[in-house]
């Protein structure tokens, strides 16, 4: 099994920054895409920032500018920097990565959340 630990989430007033981390552990012999979600109360979860196998980088329409994604491959470690944080950006932030275990089996994994509140 492949674990998800997050850490960084809490109450920050607008126009203010948190970092969110993630690290992966487990069987993992290779992450293929590994990111950042977020679900609002009452809406669906949806893609903030992700990175796949090719090295591309997607990130919301909406948080372009202010969220930076980076990652730490030895640490098998991704980040989230977000700056001038609105109170629309207000949700539970997941981290997700799929990938091969050592025995050649397909992972898809998802973090606990972490819990942002941004406000006015």
């Amino acid at each position: 099994q492949v674990q998800l630990e997050e850490s960084g989430g809490g109450l920050v007033q607008a126009g203010g920054s948190l970092r969110l981390s993630c690290t992966a552990s487990g069987r993992i012999f290779s992450i293929n895409t590994m990111g950042w979600y977020r679900q609002a109360p009452g809406k669906q979860r949806e893609l903030v920032s992700v990175i796949n196998s090719d090295g591309t980088l997607n990130y919301l329409d909406s948080v372009k500018g202010r969220f930076t994604f980076s990652r730490d491959d030895a640490k098998n470690t991704v980040y989230l920097q977000r700056n001038s944080l609105q109170p629309k950006d207000t949700a539970d932030y997941y981290c997700g990565a799929w990938g091969l275990e050592y025995d050649g089996i397909d992972f898809g994994s998802w973090g606990q959340g972490t819990q942002v509140a941004v406000s006015s």
